[in-house]
């Protein structure tokens, strides 16, 4: 008799693990998705506190003889930019700024921004093309 009645709830209870698996999965998908997500931003943001770190190395140190201020600004946000390219980021043109205070020792900020694409976005209607901001800013002194 008990053995009857143990097969009559398993009968009654066949689709429930299928029932919770449905309900389970799309929360499951989001958290590893959005951990995926997660690294690729911080992966995102030390390229770019690398590259502001090389160019702000290269602002701090003396110029090249001969170089004016203009090639030199544009030498070090090339620099950056090789960097960034080098890992697969392509920022306009504009997100890379180099602040120098004019004297002997003074500050040399180096700031680069860019438009972060949220890939699963994508996935999520109205959400296309969705980016957030990141930005990286170093300063050193100048040694001369």
């Amino acid at each position: 008799m008990r053995a009857r009645r143990i097969q009559n709830t398993l009968k009654n209870e066949k689709g429930q693990s299928l029932v919770e698996f449905a309900l389970v999965v799309p929360l499951l998908l989001l958290l590893v998705i959005g951990i995926a997500e997660f690294g690729r931003a911080w992966m995102t943001k030390n390229i770019l506190t690398g590259a502001a770190r090389e160019a702000v190395r290269m602002a701090a140190v003396p110029p090249p003889t001969g170089m004016d201020n203009v090639t030199w600004n544009a030498a070090i946000s090339a620099r950056a930019d090789n960097i960034l390219k080098s890992a697969g980021i392509t920022i306009p043109a504009g997100n890379i700024q180099v602040v120098a205070n004019v004297g002997t020792f003074e500050a040399v900020t180096v700031t680069v921004t860019y438009d972060f694409p949220v890939v699963i976005a994508g996935f999520i209607p109205g959400l296309d093309n969705a980016t957030f901001p990141l930005s990286s800013r170093t300063t050193m002194r100048r040694e001369y």
